[in-house]
């Protein structure tokens, strides 16, 4: 005979069904648990990598322990400029992103959500837009609404939160500032001569482009959400002293009418250096087309930095609490850049990218292409850094193969965009400020990796 069952334990069964964890908030739970115990600092994550790449230079090709050592350091300044140029995009798009104009934006959207699932899809689907401007833009958005977001909603998962932030880097190098885009469309570039110039028409507006980007940006804030666990005892809840910024101590000097005092709080003075910024460009664009690198990106945000903060004093205090988020890129890049020279001299990346290359059919060069810039991208943090070494090998293969170079090298930049969903590098300056670390959020940023291979290899091959 069965037992009916009386009205509180119907309810009972009900909470515990309505709390129960769906099957990949359950994976992505497990993923986290592992981060949390077995992933170190992202520092000695780089450390880890360039031993490993020491001993397979060693082992797999004929170079000496004294030949990869000489690699490395050979290696470590070599992207000296480039570091250069990303902490500049990092520090202006960190400033650009404090003015009062953009701030009160992320305010505003980070107002509308009220429950943990509309806030997992705020967060993501403005880190998505963001990424698509820029990739430093979009690191600066996705930790700064995140933070605003976990603010108003309470109940949400802090760790989700700012793991759903930071997969909507996955998409950056489908948008405006992919460097292997934007090298093949400079002129001067290493393969004019064989491939010409490629405009931005045939890689970024290309229908594989689009239909990776359309389909990640749809669905992707949809995944992270299924990620967020349902029962209240798994999450994470930051305490709300945690999301306060850290007070910038103002000047002890006294005001005055003094015209140095006067001069420092004029609006006038940004302006004609915004101005001038903004003349060059137009004449750019002009004279260039549609014509970006990274000096021109760092420019335009710059100038709009310019524009829109009131004086040189907010300029400065923004400038002063966003330069403190990028301490570890200088003493990360070095490593990552030795790395590279160890890859690149002992013919390492030589052996990873023939062995794809060697497997490829003209339908498949760019799978194979793509994979195997996702593994290079593990030790090569860095578009332009992974195009010079890969561009060498893929160009060649797909010339002879009859495939359209414009698709291969789609394939590294969305090689290189995938696996910074488990490359802590680029994590560094979005977790400074959302103030948590990279085990906190890789467990779940693995769900985006996986959905995100499948959803990027499925293109590659479809189109």
């Amino acid at each position: 005979m069965t037992k009916v069952k009386t009205a509180e334990e119907l309810e009972r069964e009900r909470v515990l069904n309505a709390n129960k964890n769906n099957p990949l908030a359950k994976v992505a739970g497990l993923f986290a648990r592992i981060a949390e115990r077995w992933l170190p600092d992202a520092f000695v994550f780089a450390i880890i990598l360039t031993s490993i790449a020491f001993i397979a230079g060693v082992i797999f090709t004929d170079s000496s322990p004294f030949d990869m050592m000489t690699y490395w350091g050979d290696g470590m300044w070599g992207l000296l400029t480039f570091t250069a140029q990303i902490i500049t995009t990092f520090v202006l798009s960190y400033a650009l992103a404090l003015t009062k104009t953009v701030s009160n934006t992320l305010e505003k959207i980070a107002a509308i959500p009220k429950t943990p699932n509309s806030a997992i899809l705020m967060v993501t689907f403005t880190a998505l837009g963001a990424s698509l401007i820029s990739w430093a833009f979009g690191l600066v958005v996705a930790g700064i609404i995140a933070k605003l977001v976990a603010k108003k909603v309470l109940d949400v998962d802090y760790r989700v939160l700012v793991a759903a932030g930071y997969s909507g880097f996955l998409i950056w190098e489908g948008g405006l500032s992919s460097s292997p885009a934007l090298f093949v469309a400079t002129a001067g570039h290493v393969f004019e001569g064989e491939i010409g110039l490629i405009p931005i028409s045939e890689t970024l507006l290309s229908a594989v482009n689009i239909a990776i980007v359309v389909v990640l940006f749809f669905t992707l804030p949809f995944v992270m959400r299924l990620v967020h666990p349902k029962n209240p005892e798994d999450r994470y809840i930051v305490e709300q002293s945690r999301l306060e910024d850290p007070v910038i101590e103002e000047s002890t000097r006294e005001e005055t009418n003094y015209p140095n005092d006067k001069i420092e709080k004029t609006r006038l003075i940004p302006l004609i250096g915004g101005f001038l910024g903004l003349s060059y460009l137009i004449n750019h664009f002009i004279a260039n087309g549609f014509s970006l690198d990274l000096n021109t990106v760092n420019l335009i945000f710059l100038t709009a930095a310019l524009l829109l903060f009131s004086n040189v004093r907010e300029l400065a205090q923004g400038l002063l609490k966003s330069v403190s988020s990028v301490g570890q890129f200088v003493l990360q890049y070095p490593f990552y850049a030795g790395i590279m020279g160890m890859l690149s001299a002992s013919g390492l990346a030589v052996l990873i990218s023939n062995f794809f290359i060697n497997i490829s059919t003209d339908t498949t060069l760019p799978l194979w292409t793509f994979l195997s810039a996702g593994i290079l991208n593990v030790f090569i943090p860095s578009g332009g850094g992974q195009w010079a070494v890969q561009a060498p090998l893929v160009i060649p293969a797909a010339l002879e193969m009859g495939v359209d170079p414009a698709k291969v090298v789609m394939a590294v930049a969305w090689g290189d965009s995938w696996t910074n969903m488990i490359q802590p590098f680029w994590a560094i300056p979005l977790l400074a400020i959302a103030g948590l670390k990279i085990r906190d959020i890789m467990g779940y940023t693995m769900i985006a990796l996986i959905y995100g291979g499948l959803v990027i290899g499925a293109c590659m091959l479809i189109f």
